[in-house]
């Protein structure tokens, strides 16, 4: 192959298996235009952008992509043809190169950047002479003239780029060019909330570093152990530690009002009346937890008493199923049965009222959980003489025994072990916990015990 000399070199030069045909006679057309009667040439007329000139009879007709060709005398042609003539496929193929003083161009008839229309139909230049009113036609093929640059330099910067850019930054950089308008809008809310998310970290590390500034690391430490011993106590309901008596440490009148109290007299008359034939159905159906089965079957029978030990039962009872809930979607979250100042109460005590999508909602968090946790201890308590059977609670609640057992200590419990019979005649360890005078001290959970340690 022969290149012709310019500042950038065309890669045709590089291209194997192609030959350098020579240069035209002269640069632009003038050439191709045969006349009859020897009269002169009369240039022919080009339409922008696109320019005629005549390889060995061969008429080519080039167009460039990036503008209108002023100056023709200006531009240099080299055509190249494939070596291998036999090949019906490559024989026909050709690379055109052309030249200025500043910048250099190629097109090619074959591969992605060939023009679909030179196989699709012909193309045919005419000549007119203005004279003669004769017009002379020639086959000709059509050629779209890209700039070329330096492949070196694009190379690397396009290597350079795939380093250093990561899969996400290179997928939004295709969205950005091909994605739809739907994945463009994603893309800009994206960035917008990574660059607000930026803001706030920065924001937040400089509030930091000006608090440790200010109050010193041992301080905040302090602070912070402080309030996790309060956490345990933020969902407990108020303890007298000054009470003479165990009920009287957890008042019932804290648990329920007199309101609420009387409002239970109708839902809890199933409970009140409740007969064997029924308790071995609920049993049958598992339709109430083993507490609350347990504790009808010892119902007293004293009315007065019998009727508030059936109105604790059913209160715990729907306090266990209002926990297992995770969001509570209606206002009468356990159905019609359950009195409006109750529904209420469930609702206003135990649930955080949280925005999502556009509308608001009741949630029972953790820290709900663990509130409903203790009023069912505390209730539990109330009924059975103050001394409880915490695994069978906590299975009815489905906690872990440590949790539970967080808990019972918190409320300040003292919690003994005793050998319980189940079913088939089996002995297993129970957890018991009791509500008795002196109190003793409120022990936190080991976790926050550790972080004392550490401290």
């Amino acid at each position: 192959l022969s290149a012709p000399s310019a500042r950038h070199s065309p890669p045709a030069s590089s291209s194997p298996g192609f030959s350098h045909l020579p240069n035209p006679s002269s640069q632009l057309a003038p050439d191709l235009l045969q006349f009859p009667l020897g009269q002169d040439p009369i240039p022919p007329y080009i339409v922008w952008p696109s320019a005629l000139t005549s390889f060995l009879g061969c008429t080519l007709t080039v167009q460039f992509s990036n503008g209108k060709l002023q100056s023709p005398g200006n531009m240099r042609f080299t055509l190249y043809e494939n070596k291998d003539s036999t090949n019906p496929r490559k024989r026909n193929q050709r690379i055109l190169a052309a030249e200025t003083d500043r910048l250099s161009y190629v097109g090619n008839n074959f591969g992605t950047g060939a023009l679909k229309c030179n196989t699709l139909c012909r193309h045919f230049v005419g000549i007119l002479n203005k004279t003669s009113g004769q017009m002379e036609v020639y086959d000709a093929e059509l050629f779209n003239m890209q700039p070329l640059f330096s492949d070196v330099s694009v190379e690397s910067e396009l290597a350079l780029d795939s380093q250093t850019k990561t899969y996400r930054e290179k997928m939004d950089s295709c969205i950005e060019a091909f994605g739809t308008t739907k994945q463009k809008r994603a893309l800009n809310a994206r960035r917008m909330n990574r660059v607000g998310n930026e803001s706030l970290n920065q924001a937040v590390a400089k509030a930091a570093e000006t608090i440790i500034d200010t109050k010193g690391v041992t301080a905040l430490v302090s602070d912070a152990i402080h309030n996790d011993l309060q956490d345990d106590s933020l969902y407990l309901p108020p303890c007298y530690d000054d009470a003479t008596k165990p009920e009287d440490v957890y008042k019932f009148e804290d648990l329920l009002s007199p309101a609420e109290y009387e409002a239970l007299q109708s839902p809890s008359e199933a409970f009140r009346n409740v007969t064997s034939e029924e308790i071995l159905k609920m049993i049958e159906e598992n339709s109430h937890c083993t507490f609350v089965i347990e504790a009808l079957k010892s119902l007293p029978s004293d009315m007065e008493s019998r009727d508030r030990q059936a109105r604790c039962i059913w209160f715990l009872d729907t306090l266990i199923k209002f926990r297992s809930q995770r969001v509570v979607k209606r206002k009468s979250a356990l159905g019609p049965g359950v009195p409006h100042i109750i529904n209420t109460k469930l609702l206003k005590h135990f649930t955080c009222l949280t925005y999502n999508n556009g509308r608001l909602r009741n949630l029972i968090s953790d820290s709900m959980k663990a509130k409903i946790t203790a009023y069912v201890i505390i209730l539990a308590l109330h009924i059975h003489d103050f001394q409880i059977d915490l695994t069978m609670l906590q299975g009815d609640l489905k906690l872990r025994e440590k949790r539970m057992m967080e808990i019972a200590k918190a409320m300040r419990l003292k919690i003994s072990k005793r050998r319980v019979s189940v079913a088939a005649g089996s002995e297993e360890d129970h957890k018991l916990g009791t509500l008795s005078l002196p109190l003793p001290p409120a022990q936190t959970s080991d976790r926050l015990a550790k972080r004392r340690k550490i401290t």
